[in-house]
C-alpha cells in the first residue's frame, strides 16, 4: 500500500505555553476526500499548520508526524504534493497585485512576484491554464484589492495547483464568501473532487462539505471526537456534542445545513 498523505500519531503541538494539541493521532489516505470539521478555537488552524511545516510537534519518541511517508519535508518540495488554500493567504489579497502574477507566484511560494529569476514561458504557459479552467481569465490584470472575495479565492485555488498536487488542503474556505461566491467555491470544490485531487477540508461550515467528501472527522478541544461517514455524523445530536449548542439538521441532494435551534 502507498504511504498516508498524513499520518500523525501522538503528537502534541505548543502555540505559547498551551498545547492545543495533545497526543493527537490522524490518518488520512491518498485518495481521500475528508472533512475536518469543528467550532472555532478547537484547534483546526493549529493541525492545517501543522500539516503544512508552520509549526512543529514536539520531539516525544512514541510521536511521529509523516507526510506521504517523510518526516522532513524541504518546504518547497512538499508544495509539490501539498497544495494550500488558506484564509491566512486570503487576508494578503489586499496588496497591489494583479491576478495572474499572483498564480504565477505559486511556483515560488509567496504572494507576487519578488524574486531574481522571472517566471519561464512554461509557467506562464501553467499560469494561464489555470486561469482559463476555472474561468478567471478576466482577472489577469486586476489588482487584487480590487478583488471580490470570491474571485481572491479562485484566484488562490488556481496559485495552487500550478505543481500539479495531488492533494489540496483548504483552511475555512468560505470565510468572507457572500452567497453567491459560496456556491460557486462549491462547483470549484467538486470540480476539483472529480478532477482526481484529493481534497481535505478544514471548516466549521457544514456547508463547504461537497457530496465527493464522504469521510468527515468531528474535532473539540484538540482532540478528535470522532471520526466516520457524512451519514453517521452530520446529525442533530453529533453536531449539538460538537458545538455545544441546539441545532437543527437538514440534508438534500448530498448537502447538509445546520443552524442554531429557535427557542433553545
Amino acid at each position: 500500500m502507498s504511504e498516508p498523505l498524513i499520518d500523525f500519531q501522538n503528537i502534541t503541538v505548543m502555540r505559547s505555553d498551551r498545547a492545543v494539541l495533545s497526543r493527537f493521532s490522524l490518518r488520512i489516505h491518498r485518495g481521500e476526500h475528508v472533512a475536518i470539521l469543528g467550532p472555532n478555537g478547537c484547534g483546526k488552524s493549529t493541525l492545517v499548520k501543522t500539516i503544512t511545516r508552520d509549526l512543529y510537534p514536539l520531539h516525544r519518541p512514541d510521536a511521529s508526524a509523516r507526510i506521504l511517508g517523510q518526516e522532513r519535508w524541504r518546504l518547497f518540495d512538499l508544495r509539490h504534493h501539498l497544495g494550500l488554500v488558506s484564509h491566512d493567504l486570503a487576508n494578503l489579497c489586499n496588496r497591489p497585485i494583479q491576478g495572474l502574477e499572483t498564480v504565477l507566484s505559486g511556483f515560488y511560494g509567496s504572494i507576487g512576484l519578488m524574486m531574481a529569476e522571472p517566471p519561464t514561458e512554461a509557467m506562464h504557459a501553467k499560469a494561464r491554464a489555470l486561469m482559463e479552467e476555472f474561468e478567471i481569465t478576466h482577472l489577469a490584470r486586476r489588482w487584487l484589492d480590487e478583488l471580490s472575495s470570491g474571485e481572491a479565492r479562485r484566484i488562490l485555488i488556481a496559485r495552487a495547483l500550478v505543481h500539479d498536487p495531488e492533494a489540496l488542503l483548504f483552511d475555512e474556505p468560505s470565510t468572507s464568501l457572500d452567497f453567491a461566491a459560496q456556491r460557486e467555491l462549491v462547483a470549484v470544490l467538486r470540480r476539483l473532487a472529480q478532477r482526481g485531487v484529493s481534497l481535505v477540508l478544514v471548516t466549521h461550515h457544514l456547508a463547504d462539505i461537497i457530496p465527493e467528501i464522504h469521510r468527515v472527522i468531528l474535532m473539540k478541544e484538540g482532540r478528535i471526537l470522532a471520526d466516520g461517514s457524512k451519514e453517521s455524523l452530520l446529525n442533530t445530536e453529533s453536531l449539538e456534542s460538537l458545538f455545544g449548542t441546539a441545532v437543527e439538521v437538514v440534508h438534500h441532494q448530498g448537502y447538509y445545513h445546520a443552524w442554531w435551534r429557535n427557542g433553545v
